[in-house]
């Protein structure tokens, strides 16, 4: 299935930092109708107006790089640019590059604007993540954005408002790592607050932030939610999460490249 706009002929990607160029897909994980992924639409059209979304037709939070493999993926057409995909943010990423875009590709994935953080271990759970991942895999540019918040308090839109189209603008014309992608996380305070941006590494929060809480339904029978039990610990120097935690917009590259370096020089030697 290739909708009509696919088919028309291919322009050159941000040719000469021409960004209109750009063709820009947009995924997310809290699902097609939520806030962020509507904002991030808006200012995607304010870089390119080659704009497509096609993302979970309801919350997918927490998935991972997971892929439907044992059940059929059902798409509903919204219309030409917007499809609603019975299915994870990964599966979104697939069907988006290999059919919907087939005939000339996306030259940009952006996912989010997740509500919520996309930090540390956050990474490894993330379906806001997991698209752009399947994006770095695929070669596309791919930067995934979080707006931080706290359970119960307000969601600062007005922060990713006023500080994503820079970061996007300023990251878009930068040489890009193959097998790479970018993840934002912008600070959970209002715009005036915020005190500047970080280049950071992925921090690590103390084990068992995410805990199983039992609890017995009415015929006695028990069930499980999953609880978010953040503990940060000692904040490192340089981390997304002091980053955060001094009011500051997060950018970390990350790669799709999961070795441990001096692990595997160690086991070199074990294993001779």
């Amino acid at each position: 299935m290739i909708p009509s706009q696919a088919a028309r002929k291919p322009r050159l990607a941000h040719e000469k930092g021409d960004m209109t160029s750009h063709r820009i897909l947009i995924i997310n994980d809290d699902g097609i109708e939520a806030p962020g992924i509507k904002l991030l639409e808006e200012l995607a059209r304010e870089i390119s107006p080659d704009v497509w979304v096609v993302a979970p037709d309801e919350e997918k939070s927490g998935f991972s790089h997971s892929i439907s493999m044992t059940i059929p993926i059902r798409v509903r057409k919204i219309d030409e640019c917007h499809f609603a995909v019975r299915g994870t943010p990964t599966d979104c990423a697939l069907l988006a590059i290999h059919d919907f875009l087939a005939e000339t590709k996306p030259t940009v994935l952006l996912s989010g604007i997740n509500r919520g953080a996309n930090l540390a271990e956050d990474i490894t759970y993330s379906g806001t993540a997991a698209a752009a991942m399947e994006g770095a895999l695929l070669g596309v540019r791919a930067i995934a954005l979080s707006q931080v918040f706290q359970i119960g308090g307000e969601t600062q839109w007005a922060t990713a408002r006023k500080f994503a189209p820079d970061v996007l603008r300023r990251l878009l014309a930068c040489n890009w790592q193959p097998g790479s992608f970018v993840n934002v996380n912008f600070p959970d305070c209002p715009p005036d607050k915020v005190t500047g941006v970080a280049v950071t590494t992925q921090d690590k929060r103390k084990p068992g932030c995410f805990r199983p809480v039992r609890r017995v339904d009415e015929r006695g029978v028990p069930y499980y939610w999953i609880k978010l039990a953040y503990e940060n610990g000692e904040l490192q120097e340089g981390g997304d999460l002091l980053a955060i935690e001094r009011n500051q917009v997060s950018i970390t590259p990350m790669q799709m490249d999961l070795t441990a370096g001096d692990f595997r020089r160690y086991l070199s030697t074990q294993f001779g």
